[in-house]
Formats: C-alpha cells, structure tokens, sequence
C-alpha cells in the first residue's frame, strides 16, 4: 500500500475545483507571470535575493566541482549563484515544469535546463551532489513523493537545501509580513509592469504561505523520505531546510 500523501497545503478552490486540475493551473500561473517574476521575487527581497541565494547553497555545502539540481528553477535566481559555486569542473541543471519560466531562464542563464517535474525526475539514480529548491515547496502535490525523488537522485551524503518564507512567531510580525505580501508586493507588481499576471501570481504566492503546512510536517516528510533534517530561520521570514540523506538510506 502506497504512503498517505502529504500536501503542502489544502486545496485552493480560488485557483483550480479540484486536486486533479491543480498542475494545469499552477502551471498557468507561472507561464503567464513569467516575465514579472524577477521582479516581483526583487520586490519581495528588496533586492538582497539572489546574494542570500547564493549564501545559503554556500552554507549548506556546495562547492566547486560538485553537481547541482536546482528543481522548479523558475528564471534562475538560484541555478546562477549554483552555477558560479560549482564552476567550470561542476554541473548545475535547472529543471521546471513552466514553458514560461525556462524560456525566461535561458535569456540569464547558460545552464542546461531540463523541463520537468520534481515528483519525475528523468535522471538516474545517485546523479548529484546536492538538490536545491527556492521558495516553491508550496507549489507541488505531494511533499513526500518529492522527498523521495530527491533522496533517490542524491549521492550516498548529498544534500537536499530548500528555502521557504517562513511566519515570524509574533502576531504583530504576522501581520506586517501579511501585509507586506499580500498588499503592498501585488500593488507594487501591478503597477510597475502594467499587467494583472504579476499581481495574480502574488495572490497565489500569499494564499500559499499563508496556508502552507507547518514547519514540523515538513522536516517529518524529509526524514520519512531518509534524510537527516534541520531547520533553520533568518530575519524571522526566511526559511532553510537542510536534509543529509541517511546513510543506507
């Protein structure tokens, strides 16, 4: 019998009626804001992204020669900072399901980009060293079948690094970050590129945080998947997870 699934969050009628249709029209949403994405991801951070990006694969271990899967790369915030770490001697392959977002990739990048899913990953088994994911954890079906790709794809040691936006603890934090997010960012996005994708695709992004599963049922998810998993936050709304697979796992 087949593990129970485990959904990053409960299914967003506003968007798509039922789980079935759900890949369709998050697929859609990230095709149509495609263009904007950089800089809504640049308004979100206010400018500080792709250095803390590149920090966290530092942190977490990349380094030159190594292989990088970067899964749901989107235009290519992490695979570029992944790209420079490993260098000429390593590897990094960005790999996302949007037409959109890999045509907007390969504009900024040169990396090899590969058009797929993170629950199929069409590479043999023990392929990498690490896997990364930036802030789109929320965006799939099934954390558990994610894990176990990626647990499946790493070397004997490698490492899963995923960054999420986490909810500060205080109320008065949740309602700032709340806000900020959900109000000031869309507006921003609407008005600085004239088009309502941008602002719709922010909608989507803070349903999902604001949804999203609890830190506990993700670090339970890697470590059932064979990871050895931590958890750590910056700024009070940054968050990284970092999973070890398990030796014999």
């Amino acid at each position: 019998m087949s593990p129970p699934e485990v959904p990053p969050h409960p299914t967003l009628t506003k968007y798509y009626a039922t789980a079935e249709e759900r890949d369709a029209a998050v697929r859609q949403l990230f095709d149509a804001g495609a263009k904007d994405y950089e800089l809504v991801c640049w308004l979100m951070s206010m400018g500080t992204g792709e250095a803390y990006r590149g920090q966290v694969l530092k942190d977490a271990g990349l380094a030159a020669g190594m292989r990088l899967l970067d899964v749901a790369t989107g235009t290519g915030l992490v695979l570029r900072s992944g790209t420079e770490i490993v260098g000429p001697g390593g590897l990094a392959i960005g790999l996302d399901p949007s037409t959109g977002m890999l045509h907007e990739c390969r504009t900024r990048s040169q990396a090899p980009l590969v058009q797929a899913r993170g629950e199929q990953l069409p590479f043999a088994s023990g392929h990498f060293d690490m896997v990364s994911m930036g802030y789109a954890l929320r965006h799939v079906p099934d954390l558990l079948l994610l894990f176990n790709e990626y647990r499946r794809v790493l070397k004997p040691g490698g490492r899963v690094v995923i960054l999420e936006v986490a909810q500060p603890e205080s109320t008065i934090g949740r309602r700032l970050n709340k806000m900020f997010l959900q109000t000031i960012v869309p507006r921003i996005a609407r008005i600085s590129t004239g088009r309502a994708d941008a602002k719709r695709m922010m909608d989507y992004f803070w349903d999902t945080i604001e949804q999203c599963v609890p830190p506990d049922v993700i670090l339970s998810a890697l470590t059932r998947a064979g990871f050895e998993a931590t958890r750590t936050v910056t700024g009070g709304v940054l968050g990284q997870y970092l999973g070890t697979v398990k030796a014999g796992a």
